[in-house]
């Protein structure tokens, strides 16, 4: 169709009053025929490309899931349905004297988008719960951005038919659609967030390079351009309310030119879309800065909409005409959106637990605070040298008076009337680069904080780390102190580290000292006493018996919170009729014909990852509380190089089953692997896990050098078996024993600790005790809403309240 009608420019103005459809087509024309014709037209060749790519990804995708006749039902009903019920709307709106609809009433659309949407959303309802929800999340916002933005026609017609492709696509499925809400993991829900922040960043350039800007939130697009707008649409807002004297003023119609305004404008999206990325990895100081930048563009809005007074002004608002009540909501709504999305970040600031250093974040305030006051001053100081450049001739206050609008977007500034300009080359640098130069150190401080790594984990701690962790020492679960979210503390002789997160005042180590042993205990008394200097709560947790002793000659009370199941490769033979369940499960294995792959995360397939990804949402969605943190690793500490993972693989390459591996070192030897990740699809076949371990056993003791194999420890469960009685465990020991067994009995139900430590039984382990060490009794109730605020960072405050509570 595009090399008939003009694939470069589009078809002629004929081919769309003929073909094109909309009010005027159908309603006043009667040309019924077009919401089907409509969709195999293009309006030129950059849409002709990107139809051409939507019809072979999303269409060819939704024709595997769905088969080839439902797809063509869905297509040519999707597309009919959606441009019929768009054209009842707009026949509605004339009829009532609505704006927009007698706006666009004479428009023809051209789309192939809005049956390729409606498609693709019925095919949602055949995807896997991960690509279900995110289908239907992309192809929503997607289509809202594009008609709160643009606006135009299609863009109604274009969500319409994918609502319409959705109820379809229920109506095909064989099994009831589910529309409960479903937990999403903490990855899952960053990724989410950023793609938000990202798509409302993007959204401006939608009415920035659209014909037709009709959207509720053009407005806000506008403001990040250099045009000019009509006097007639001054009036209009004026005619909204006598909000100020600013409505009155002269517009100023010679605004500046250059490279310099249009950066002002399209910087500020280029740092949102920095803070994006940064929400994307879970970095606190991302969340921060996309909500001021939000923020900043809410209140610079409201107050260039005369939402908000002007100092020296009366502020009144006063209706003229009930004709006007369509362009105050699309002012208003173009206000709350940038507000509403620095709100919905700070209400979750806490699934962005990665922090950043506190000496770059200081860095980075100060850095932006120099620069906008090195700047202006340079801007005055310099203006003021060439004051005889600018017409009319400046003065200083001129100059210090205009300075907040050189580093704001031109469109805010509409409204003002220009006191001068510049005449020449040197002036008019001056004039129009002091912005751009500004928000250019704002991106690139950004960038910076956010590669940083987190609070006290910078790069070269992270290479100090992992090279102690190399020589040996710390345990089989001392990998864990690579984890994002931990601090690190270093002897002054760097020796040893620990490991510790700081929770409502409480300092909590991820797991025993990691380093030589014989400067073990001096670092825990020097640890201590760092605690002690910034007001925290010293605690050590998931420490092994060996480390009791050290703590009763300090004095401290100590607890046992579970116990690591620890298997020996060498000594590996699966006989005997204790086997009997693990040797089922391998026989299982082999007639489904699933087999073991010993891999890690960068030798993955795409498929292979996303499939992975797919089991960890499914498994959320099972629990009724978040996804667990601190000691118990998720999707993002598998992707570590040193992390190896087994998976279950059928012949299909389905993946059934995935479980990881963190390794353990002695002289940069690799000694032992500890289980972390663990999970499994639904459907999968039974005994799958037993499966995995039995085969990573197997495969371990073949290798001399490897001494174990840790299934690690299942929190809060135990067998009964306690590190020695020392006299400060017994004396502690009926509080924090309740304490504990409180959180155990709560959370079994959701999380299942207890029954995962007797699946470890199967494979005969040995028992070895975790202890908690901490210093006061009477801090145990402080320190047992840290654990749980640990182990759920997105637990409210009311929440982990209920804990404590429980214990009488």
């Amino acid at each position: 169709m595009a090399t008939a009608t003009g694939p470069l420019h589009g078809p002629s103005r004929q081919v769309r009053l003929l073909l094109g459809t909309g009010y005027e087509s159908v309603v006043e024309t009667g040309h019924w025929w077009t919401p089907l014709t409509s969709v195999f037209l293009v309006d030129n060749g950059a849409e002709l490309l990107l139809a051409l790519a939507g019809a072979v990804i999303l269409l060819g995708y939704a024709e595997r899931l769905m088969g080839s006749g439902r797809t063509i039902i869905v297509f040519a009903g999707s597309a009919v349905l959606g441009a019929a019920g768009g054209i009842l709307l707009q026949d509605a709106g004339v009829a009532g004297g609505e704006l927009w609809s007698r706006g666009v009433s004479e428009l023809f659309a051209l789309d192939p988008f809005t049956p390729i949407f409606g498609t693709i959303m019925a095919a949602s309802c055949y995807a896997g719960p991960l690509w279900r929800r995110r289908i239907r999340v992309l192809t929503i916002s997607a289509a809202l951005v594009l008609l709160l933005y643009s606006g135009q026609p299609s863009d109604v017609y274009r969500l319409i038919a994918a609502l319409v492709g959705l109820g379809i696509g229920a109506l095909f499925r064989p099994s009831r659609i589910d529309f409960t809400w479903r937990r999403s993991s903490h990855h899952e829900t960053r990724t989410l967030l950023a793609a938000v922040a990202g798509v409302l960043a993007v959204g401006p350039l939608i009415t920035i390079f659209s014909g037709a800007r009709f959207g509720l939130l053009a407005p806000l697009g506008l403001l990040l351009t250099q045009d000019v707008p009509a006097a007639t649409d001054v009036v209009d807002r004026c005619l909204l309310g006598n909000i100020t004297r600013q409505c009155v003023h002269e517009l100023t119609l010679e605004r500046i030119g250059g490279a310099g305004p249009v950066l002002v404008s399209l910087l500020p999206l280029l740092t949102l879309l920095v803070a994006a990325f940064g929400l994307a990895r879970g970095r606190r100081f991302a969340a921060w800065l996309a909500i001021v930048v939000n923020a900043g563009m809410a209140v610079l809005g409201a107050w260039y909409y005369g939402l908000l007074p002007v100092s020296g002004q009366p502020y009144v608002w006063r209706w003229h005409s009930a004709h006007y009540w369509e362009i105050a909501l699309v002012l208003v709504v173009s206000v709350l959106v940038p507000l509403a999305t620095a709100i919905v970040l700070a209400a979750n600031l806490r699934r962005f637990p990665v922090r950043g250093r506190p000496g770059r974040r200081r860095r980075f305030a100060l850095t932006v605070v120099l620069s906008f006051v090195g700047l202006a001053s340079l801007y005055v100081g310099a203006g003021w040298l060439l004051r005889d450049s600018f017409r009319p001739r400046v003065t200083l206050i001129d100059l210090v008076t205009d300075v907040p609008e050189r580093f704001i977007p031109v469109g805010f500034l509409r409204l003002e009337r220009l006191s001068f300009l510049p005449t020449d080359w040197i002036s008019a640098t001056l004039y129009q680069w002091v912005g751009p130069v500004f928000w250019i150190i704002v991106i690139v401080g950004a960038i910076l904080g956010l590669r940083s790594g987190t609070a006290g984990v910078g790069r070269d701690d992270q290479t100090r780390l992992r090279e102690i962790l190399t020589r040996g020492g710390g345990g089989s679960l001392a990998f864990m102190a690579t984890w994002e979210g931990n601090s690190i503390w270093f002897t002054p002789a760097g020796d040893v580290a620990i490991a510790y997160r700081v929770v409502n005042g409480v300092a909590i180590t991820t797991t025993e000292p990691i380093g030589r042993a014989e400067r073990g205990a001096q670092a825990i008394s020097d640890f201590a006493t760092m605690c002690d200097d910034h007001g925290w709560i010293p605690v050590f947790y998931s420490l092994h018996g060996s480390w009791q002793a050290t703590f009763s000659r300090m004095g401290w009370q100590s607890m046992g919170i579970g116990e690591e199941t620890v298997l020996r490769p060498r000594s590996w033979d699966p006989t005997g009729k204790k086997w009997q369940d693990i040797r089922s499960s391998i026989n299982r294995a082999d007639r489904a014909g699933v087999r073991a792959v010993w891999t890690d995360h960068k030798a993955l397939g795409v498929l292979q990852s996303l499939q992975i990804t797919e089991i960890s949402e499914l498994w959320v969605q099972e629990k009724e509380l978040p996804e667990l943190g601190f000691t118990l690793g998720g999707l993002d500490e598998l992707r570590d190089p040193a992390v190896r993972l087994m998976l279950a693989v059928d012949a299909d390459e389905r993946v059934h089953a995935v479980t990881s591996w963190m390794p353990s070192y002695r002289d940069g030897i690799v000694v032992g692997w500890t289980l972390d990740f663990m999970r499994r699809r639904p459907d999968s076949m039974n005994g799958v896990m037993e499966f995995l371990i039995a085969r990573t056993m197997a495969m371990m003791s073949e290798q001399p050098e490897i001494e174990f194999l840790s299934l690690s420890a299942a929190p809060l469960a135990q067998t009964g078996v306690q590190p020695g009685a020392e006299a400060g465990q017994e004396r502690a020991g009926s509080l924090a024993a309740r304490m504990l067994d409180f959180l155990g009995r709560s959370l079994e139900p959701v999380y299942g600790f207890r029954s995962l430590l007797a699946f470890k039984r199967k494979f005969q382990p040995e028992f070895q005790p975790l202890f908690m060490a901490y210093p006061d009794p009477v801090a145990l109730p402080a320190i047992g809403i840290a654990l749980a605020r640990a182990y759920l960072p997105t637990l409210s405050m009311r929440e982990a309240l209920v804990f404590v509570r429980g214990l009488g």
